[in-house]
This record gives C-alpha cells, structure tokens and sequence, in this order.
C-alpha cells in the first residue's frame, strides 16, 4: 500500500491584542494568554501528527512568531495583509513552493482540546478537497486540499456553507478538532474534553 502524501498545514495567529474579543470578560491580559497558549497548543498537536511534515504559521504578532517559532516551523508575515483567505493562500503556497507534491491544509489556531490523532484521522479521509465543520456547524476549523488540488480557503461568516457551496466534502471529525473556542462556554467545553499544557496553564492562572 502506498505511503499516505506528507501534509503541510497552516495556521493563522491573529495580532493577540486583537484575539478573541468575546473572552474580554478574563480581562485582556489573560485573553491574549488564553489565545496565544491555544496556537501553542494547536501546533504542538500538529508537528506530533504523523502525517504532517511541515507548519506555516502566519502571523503579524511579534510575541506570537517568538513563541510558536520552533523546528518543522515557520514562521511567516502575513505579507497580502488582505484578510483571513489570503493569508491562508499565502502559507499555502509557501508550503507548496516548499514541496509542490504535499497536500495543504488551514488548521484554526483555537481547538486546545485538538489530538494529534484527530487530526490524522481527518487527513486520511482527504480525497481532494474536504473540511471539517465546527461544532455549531456553522464554520470551519479544517479545510484540506490534497496534492493537485488549490486550497480554495472561504472563510467568513457561514463558512461551512461556502466551502460545501464551492465542492469539498465535509468530513467527519473528533469533537476535540471542532471545538473552537471563542467564548467562554466554549472554553469550558474545550476543557470537558481535555485540552492541552499550555492551556491548561493558562486556565490555571485565571483562578
């Protein structure tokens, strides 16, 4: 049987001063802890899949670059400056430049409860392009292209819809890769089904 093809992903970081709004209530610090500390998480899950070979992080935040930087990734500007779509189209393309034979991948930064294996899982289900839903069912929080395919990213509002709209097949997930989290019921979901050090740490520290 053939090797499954190595997997690229990308995750975006918002500036941290600007993420996740809708945790305000932990008070600003601690929200840029709680987001930051998700990516950790979100990457480290990542390079520990074994069917990844590389991450792009793009991300204008220079506290963000400083921490995420690590072996198997890279760390790039958000250089369209355009909006979420072209930055995902961007890593894509700088993991394609990379190794032009790799599948591509737009993993969201905020999943802490995110295992390596859920996402391998995902992966092997990608015939050409195909997503995973959040848990309301309303957005995204993978979309996949395998090798040959564009990445198409649609995000926005109702993104799940557009991204059914525009061909790829939704897939069936963990619930840890499609709980997101941006409020704090989310985040006491996340923490249901287990989530990583860094935000367990980061949880911690709100007490």
């Amino acid at each position: 049987m053939p090797s499954a093809p190595p997997w690229g992903l990308v995750v975006p970081v918002k500036l941290l001063v600007l993420a996740k709004t809708r945790l305000g209530a932990f008070g600003d610090t601690a929200r840029a802890a709680l987001a930051l500390a998700f990516a950790e998480d979100v990457v480290a899950a990542a390079l520990a899949c074994p069917l990844v070979a590389r991450v792009v992080v793009v991300t204008d935040d220079v506290a963000a670059a400083a921490v995420l930087a690590r072996p198997g990734v890279l760390v790039a500007p958000d250089a369209p400056d355009a909006g979420l779509n072209p930055a995902l189209a961007h890593g894509a393309a700088l993991l394609r430049a990379d190794d032009p034979a790799c599948g591509v991948a737009a993993l969201s930064s905020d999943l802490p409860s995110l295992r390596p294996q859920d996402l391998a899982d995902a992966l092997a289900q990608v015939r050409a392009r195909a997503f995973v839903p959040d848990t309301e069912g309303l957005g995204t929080t993978l979309l996949a292209a395998a090798p040959g395919c564009a990445l198409a990213p649609a995000y926005g509002p109702g993104s799940r819809a557009a991204h059914l709209a525009s061909g790829a097949v939704e897939l069936c997930a963990a619930p840890a890769l499609r709980r997101d989290v941006d409020t704090p019921h989310d985040l006491e979901e996340a923490l249901r089904l287990g989530v990583g050090p860094r935000t367990a740490a980061a949880v911690a520290a709100l007490a």
